[in-house]
């Protein structure tokens, strides 16, 4: 079955070369972890949360590579594969983003392995949220489909329904992106963050619903 994303070395490259990066750096990192690495902060910048260092230095990668083969050929099995072809474009940058926000994050928890002083709790909400405003700009072009995108019951039943709740959480994303980039220096930046991720996840709902009603 012809893969419906068509990747080619020019979609591929920007991933694949953050997945190998990732790998040769396991190894490194392996080799000059201590036995316990840092895994998990508090949002004070503060580590509460110890792996090993086998654990620290090939979980990331491990799980960036199946996050990649998953969005690869994830849309052979999609009923509706044949949508592909008019955001296909899309399909390749969000999974290149994704693939390049997974390694940056391994970047910073090893580099935090080695005992460099990162400031974790400012480079992870500032990267989500770099994430966000990103997906929210091409939001608006991904065509329906089964796994990729908002899917609600409403969006799932009406392509107009589909059309118009993506036009509009392109911007809420892109807002809420901004946001929570610019918590990235207050201290209480992840309870901002839950309450930004309810308020759009209700936001968007409550719209498509709204949408399909009307």
């Amino acid at each position: 079955m012809k893969n419906p994303i068509h990747p080619t070395l020019k979609t591929e490259i920007v991933p694949l070369f953050f997945l190998l990066l990732s790998i040769i750096l396991s190894f490194y990192f392996y080799a000059h972890f201590p036995e316990t690495v840092a895994t998990h902060w508090n949002t004070h910048g503060q580590a509460n949360g110890y792996s090993s260092k086998c654990f620290a230095a090939f979980f990331f990668p491990v799980l960036n590579l199946g996050i990649y083969l998953l969005m690869l050929f994830l849309p052979m099995a999609d009923p509706k594969r044949n949508n592909y072809k008019q955001f296909r474009h899309v399909y390749h940058i969000f999974k290149g983003v994704l693939i390049v926000f997974m390694s940056a994050i391994y970047f910073v928890t090893g580099l935090n392995g080695l005992g460099k002083n990162i400031p974790v709790n400012i480079v992870i909400p500032l990267g989500i949220g770099i994430l966000f405003v990103v997906i929210g700009y091409f939001l608006k072009d991904i065509k329906p489909n089964w796994f990729i995108g908002i899917r609600t019951p409403w969006t799932l039943s009406s392509d107009r329904v589909w059309k118009k709740t993506h036009q509009f959480g392109s911007y809420i994303f892109i807002i809420c992106g901004i946001l929570l980039a610019a918590s990235a220096f207050c201290p209480a930046w992840f309870s901002f963050f839950i309450i930004l991720m309810l308020v759009l996840v209700v936001t968007i709902f409550i719209y498509s619903y709204y949408i399909y009603k009307k």
